[in-house]
């Protein structure tokens, strides 16, 4: 660190220096991070000159000439452009701060690295941290923050079978699709009848997977149970099979006529005493349909939380347990007091991943009946589920993208929202500070 005797700056022409990156850090005789600042602040320039503002104009108009422009790529273009330009505004920004900050060190007495080796050495020692994560913040604007934003624009526009560019142009159109879903008769029913089979498919198949997967490994778990490891060997087996053969599987096993569960199951059933069941329309009746897919998901579902929970269950101190029998608990009385408290206490945060897993669950709706059977309006089958819908309002002979874009959107914000809310009242992080 360069010691250097006390120097009067003034500390608003620093930063005024500092509009155009770089001037300032030269007026505090920090030559290299001015040169750096400077280098940027130019490099962004040529940019912008070459490049963006051409890009953050056609994001404006999505292009003036069909069959020329294509407003796609317009588009996306100008969102590039635009997160590149907000990136430049935060390190203008810090390039101001930077200025202002070390001239009021220079008037305080403070020292001040002015040398580019001392430079280097404190960017080193304190901002390591920021130096390590960085590449992992700018891969994640541009993996996750970009596509996110073409996304949110998109469900803006006009973009459907009737403006594909670049035969046709696409146009801003406002929240007319966000309207159009919640006033719009037409996509008002399908997307009320999409979204409430959702919410039901969501509860039941998470829930149902969840309490099957609790209470097989609370009775796998049992002192008197012989041959447990056979037991979990047993319950893995749903798990460890690829999902899109099970899917695929009870998907034939479900066929109205030829499927097992009618041909051979029902029939065996049939011959207890008191039972008579006939065929059931598994694929064709949208309410047994609907049974059979949380069944499976329920039977798909369990043996990740039956792994979980039994690690849990394994490190609960058997003292508890014996402490409560000499107080005269009953077995349901230490479930309730130390079992289930316990496991929601480390697996909250898992069981409620689950629910949003299951939100968006679009392998099980597609593969087994392609999220029939009939029809709900609006492209949308009886059994599908609004990611299902998204699917098909993307890949149907009339495509809607812009629409898809905004349901979407509605979904992002469901699930960030009851995800933000469930966190918040399970308290679920903030575990870790009472363990």
């Amino acid at each position: 660190m360069d010691i250097e005797p006390k120097e009067i700056k003034n500390v608003r022409k620093a930063t005024l220096l500092s509009i155009i990156p770089g001037l300032g850090q030269f007026y505090n005789k920090q030559n290299f991070k001015g040169i750096i600042f400077l280098l940027i602040f130019i490099l962004f320039m040529i940019e912008l000159g070459m490049f963006g503002i051409r890009a953050l104009y056609n994001l404006i108009t999505l292009g003036s000439v069909p069959g020329v422009d294509h407003s796609l790529f317009l588009l996306i273009e100008g969102t590039l452009q635009l997160i590149i330009t907000l990136i430049f505004i935060g390190f203008y920004i810090l390039n101001l701060y930077d200025a202002n900050r070390v001239a009021k060190q220079w008037n305080l007495g403070e020292s001040v690295n002015i040398s580019t080796k001392a430079i280097l050495k404190n960017m080193v020692d304190k901002g390591f941290p920021y130096l390590f994560t960085m590449p992992a913040y700018i891969v994640m604007t541009f993996v996750i923050i970009f596509p996110v934003l073409v996304t949110l624009f998109m469900a803006f526009t006009n973009y459907d079978f009737y403006h594909i560019p670049p035969a046709n142009l696409i146009d801003w159109v406002g929240f007319k699709n966000f309207f159009n879903i919640f006033f719009l008769s037409a996509y008002r029913d399908t997307f009320m009848s999409v979204f409430s089979w959702t919410i039901i498919w969501t509860l039941c198949a998470t829930t149902l997977q969840i309490v099957v997967g609790v209470f097989t490994a609370i009775v796998a778990n049992q002192s008197f149970i012989k041959g447990k490891r056979l037991f979990g060997v047993i319950f893995l087996l749903p798990w460890a099979v690829p999902a899109f053969i099970t899917i695929m599987s009870f998907s034939n096993m479900f066929n109205d006529s030829i499927g097992a569960i009618n041909s051979q199951v029902i029939p065996l059933l049939n011959h207890l005493p008191f039972v008579d069941i006939g065929a059931i329309s598994w694929k064709t009746d949208p309410f047994w349909t609907k049974v059979a897919l949380i069944s499976i998901q329920g039977w798909l579902g369990f043996p990740y939380i039956y792994v979980m929970v039994t690690g849990v269950l394994q490190a609960i101190p058997g003292e508890l347990y014996e402490a409560a029998r000499i107080d005269g608990a009953s077995a349901m009385a230490r479930f309730r007091k130390i079992t289930l408290p316990m496991i929601l206490f480390v697996t909250a945060p898992v069981f409620i991943t689950q629910y949003t897993f299951n939100f968006n669950n679009f392998s099980i709706i597609y593969l087994f009946n392609e999220g029939g059977p009939g029809s709900v309006g609006g492209g949308a089958g009886s059994t599908d589920i609004l990611i299902s819908w998204i699917y098909k309002l993307t890949t149907g002979t009339s495509p809607q993208y812009a629409l898809a874009a905004a349901v979407t959107l509605i979904i992002s914000a469901i699930v960030i929202t009851v995800s933000m809310i469930a966190f918040k009242k399970t308290n679920a992080f903030g575990n870790e500070e009472m363990m």
